[in-house]
């Protein structure tokens, strides 16, 4: 175990990182996920990611998951364009396994994994932001992960409101909810 291993396991790591530590610090950490993984983006796409020397769509982890009986929830505010989709395609246990939410007002960025570790800060789920991609071609991203209790709970809070559907009664923009929760 790692240094870095050990301050995580901390109970009150709070790390803030940028560009691609993000990556690793976050992308990485979701395949080791037991219980469960929530993650809310205002974008997604088909970003991509390294695991044995070999690259993988990231929903090829979520599905991996899946098979272990890791509940995966997915919040997201438009539509993800073809390129996700036709990868999507390609893991029919998804389909009926991950359960996933559109809310045209979701900007906040957090991935929370077991209720243990959350990561909030600017990155969207794309290869830009969380991907694998390159220093010189990947966005300027900063955020925080921690596994402070109060911190992961209060992410955990914001992102349950909105999947329950907390907002959505006196929401100002149901005309562009494809799918309001209430």
């Amino acid at each position: 175990m790692g240094e870095q291993d050990r301050k995580r396991n901390s109970m009150n790591y709070i790390h803030f990182i940028t560009n691609s530590q993000l990556y690793k610090d976050v992308t990485e950490s979701v395949a080791d996920a037991k219980s469960f993984v929530w993650i809310g983006t205002a974008d997604i796409k088909d970003l991509h990611v390294k695991q044995g020397g070999r690259v993988f769509s990231f929903l090829s982890v979520l599905d991996s998951l899946v098979k272990k009986g890791v509940a995966i929830r997915l919040l997201h505010a438009k539509e993800p364009g073809a390129n996700f989709r036709k990868s999507f395609d390609k893991y029919p246990l998804l389909w009926d396994n991950i359960e996933r939410q559109l809310c045209p007002r979701v900007h906040f960025k957090h991935i929370i994994i077991d209720g243990k570790l959350a990561y909030t800060g600017s990155a969207n789920l794309t290869g830009a932001g969380l991907g694998m991609k390159g220093d010189n071609t990947r966005n300027f991203e900063s955020g925080i992960v921690t596994t402070d209790k109060e911190l992961v709970s209060a992410v955990m809070d914001q992102f349950d409101e909105v999947w329950m559907g907390k907002f959505c009664r006196n929401c100002k923009r149901r005309d562009y909810c494809g799918d309001p929760i209430l």
